[in-house]
């Protein structure tokens, strides 16, 4: 099986920046196998980006090697790094995008190198690139850099218990749909109050009429609020870091 290597980050596809990625890649490693996971993060939205690996990184093959690049800091002090863990490579800026491999207890992460002549603006093209190639044709982990002791981890916020019985959460994404993914988790009855609406936990969006509001555990175990066929972002005005307040049956 050629060795598997992802692509996710925040430059679209209208100009050139992944096709140059690709490139580097191809060039080092002719035989390898490049998944575009998706380059529609928005600009510098380094925690959707977080959460995006977090769903998918663990569901490709042993020894895929992950190259995320949303990164706003360019150029900037901030590492580069490489990261093993459970068996899978994820390489990236060390801006708390890769957390979600870093947080378990086998991870590895290490420093890299940034060559004489790099771009400081294209980081994902110069470094990143050549290392993600050099991971797919077996380099270990360990010979790309020098051990990094303290990444950037970046996790999401825990929901809180009131008094009465009610959970605290919050809005941490809206995906394409308007769906608005919250950080609850296990909520599969009674009735989550937000944008000053009861909204009820159903088994899924045809539980509703069509344009109703409803409350579902998502493919990921979260809590979503979504809009039959429409979107509850729009419907209530959500944003990230909107309140949700979960009253169990």
């Amino acid at each position: 099986m050629p060795p598997i290597i992802t692509l996710l980050s925040d430059f679209g596809t209208a100009d050139g920046y992944v096709a140059e990625m690709k490139g580097v890649i191809f060039t080092l490693a002719p035989d390898a196998q490049v998944v575009d996971l998706t380059h529609e993060i928005p600009p510098q939205d380094v925690e959707l980006a977080r959460l995006t690996i977090a769903r998918f990184w663990r569901r490709f093959p042993v020894s895929t090697v992950h190259l995320a690049v949303v990164d706003p800091g360019v150029g900037t002090a901030r590492a580069c790094l490489a990261v093993a863990s459970e068996g899978r490579f994820l390489v990236g800026p060390d801006n708390g995008i890769l957390s979600p491999a870093l947080l378990l207890a086998d991870a590895r992460a290490v420093t890299l190198a940034v060559p004489h002549g790099a771009s400081r603006t294209f980081h994902g093209r110069d470094v990143f690139a050549p290392a993600a190639a050099a991971l797919a044709l077996g380099t270990p982990v360990d010979a790309l850099g020098e051990p990094c002791e303290a990444p950037v981890v970046r996790r999401t916020r825990e929901p809180v218990r009131r008094e009465d019985g009610a959970v605290i959460g919050e809005v941490i994404a809206i995906d394409r749909f308007g769906n608005a993914i919250t950080n609850l988790l296990g909520a599969r009855s009674g009735v989550v109050a937000v944008g000053g609406r009861p909204v009820p936990i159903r088994g899924t969006y045809a539980d509703v009429a069509v344009g109703a509001l409803v409350a579902i555990s998502g493919s990921s175990g979260l809590l979503e609020i979504a809009a039959r066929e429409g979107s509850a972002a729009t419907a209530l005005g959500l944003t990230r870091g909107a309140t949700v307040v979960w009253y169990r049956s």
